[in-house]
């Protein structure tokens, strides 16, 4: 016996699909349809609701779900997915390049949202809190090579490269297949450049003994929360939220491949005034922050620097010199308001890189450069968001 279900009726009317549905129908998507060409008399090719594809990404990270082909499978078979779509069929593909080929839409979409939320005095900068996380790279530590081995995988990919051409007269190979095998061997002949470039470029910084990857040339090998080190990105992010509890809202955020926070608060700050039109009253960060340059500078802004004080350095390096400032910083630390303050810090921060890789499925990038794994980072942040307020957001809204 067959049994047929419509998927409109088999979600709430609070489902978190309709939720997002709904959210996303009142955002400006223009930047994502920029590229998109008509011509008068022609109808075109068909294309996919931009609407569609964005509320199957925030959903799927709803459910901790980062995959595209994951995404693919379950909107065949799951209810929540198969009424986002509807009639339609989507591929990983489309999806893995909806992803990652509209950063600039991304960073739109995210200013939007939150000037949304300060209209709506959903969000303050009273306190604002700034916490690293490193995230896996996709590329294993053996792909990071040193010069001279990358000279050596450049002369056998240029071989590669040849070899491949020269077979363009095997008839026993589809044109599809001597174009596929032709682009891979093209693709991984451009890595190992571009591997070698990073390599130059860290030498020029003096980088003792350096390495980069044929696989990621943007990642790094950085010192894991486990002790360990793997190669990775530092994900920076900024959260505004009350210390006595309420939603959590990221604010700012940074993709840099620099294993350490210091010196990060700074272009930070620069982050969040450009996000919200606003500066923040308070920052919060720990000691792996305490860069003093930063921390003079949050002072000349009027913007108070709850940022731990750490063990005393031999090597107290870059901005040692702003005496006055640091002493009266380290004097400010010491109250017990300032501290009573500060002990708010990793509730206000921790929870959203926990929920990054835990209840968003981000564990792991599957994509690769600093370019894409920011775009992935964006949409994140913009589910985060949308998660915390939407129920608010929209109930304003309507």
């Amino acid at each position: 016996m067959f049994v047929f279900q419509i998927p409109e009726d088999q979600l709430a009317e609070n489902h978190t699909a309709r939720v997002l549905w709904h959210l996303v129908e009142t955002l400006d998507l223009s930047g994502f349809i920029e590229d998109a060409k008509s011509v008068q008399g022609h109808c075109g090719r068909d294309r996919l609701s931009v609407k569609m594809l964005l509320t199957l990404w925030l959903y799927a990270i709803s459910r901790g779900i980062s995959s595209a082909r994951e995404i693919e499978r379950l909107s065949k078979s799951d209810d929540a997915f198969r009424w986002i779509v509807g009639d339609q069929t989507i591929s990983h593909a489309t999806l893995s390049g909806f992803r990652i080929g509209y950063r600039a839409a991304l960073e739109q979409l995210m200013t939007d949202i939150l000037g949304a939320l300060l209209q709506q005095r959903l969000v303050e900068l009273d306190f604002v809190a700034q916490d690293g996380t490193r995230i896996r790279a996709n590329a294993a530590a053996p792909s990071f090579r040193s010069e001279a081995a990358l000279q050596q995988c450049l002369e056998q990919a240029a071989l590669h490269v040849k070899a491949v051409m020269a077979e363009a007269d095997d008839p026993e190979a589809t044109s599809a297949e001597k174009t596929a095998r032709l682009a891979a061997a093209q693709d991984y002949q451009q890595r190992v450049q571009r591997a070698i470039e990073v390599v130059h470029e860290l030498k020029v910084n003096d980088k003792k003994n350096p390495r980069a990857s044929t696989t990621d040339s943007d990642a790094r090998i950085m010192k894991m929360g486990d002790g360990g080190f793997r190669p990775a990105y530092n994900i920076q992010l900024a959260t505004a939220g009350f210390p006595m509890g309420g939603p959590r809202t990221i604010v700012g955020l940074r993709v840099t491949h620099e294993g350490t926070d210091m010196g990060s608060l700074t272009p930070m700050l620069r982050e969040v005034e450009q996000r919200t039109g606003q500066t923040p009253h308070t920052i919060l960060a720990d000691a792996g922050h305490a860069h003093h340059e930063c921390i003079c500078n949050l002072m000349d802004r009027d913007i108070l620097p709850l940022v731990s004080v750490p063990e005393p350095s031999k090597n107290p390096g870059p901005g040692a010199n702003f005496e006055p400032k640091v002493h009266a910083w380290r004097e400010v630390m010491q109250t017990e308001q300032a501290q009573a303050l500060y002990r708010h810090r990793a509730g206000l921060c921790e929870l959203p890189n926990a929920h990054f890789k835990s209840r968003f499925g981000l564990e792991r990038f599957l994509v690769r450069g600093l370019n894409k794994v920011t775009c992935v980072v964006l949409i994140t942040s913009i589910a985060s968001n949308l998660l915390a307020h939407g129920h608010k957001l929209l109930g304003m809204i309507g």
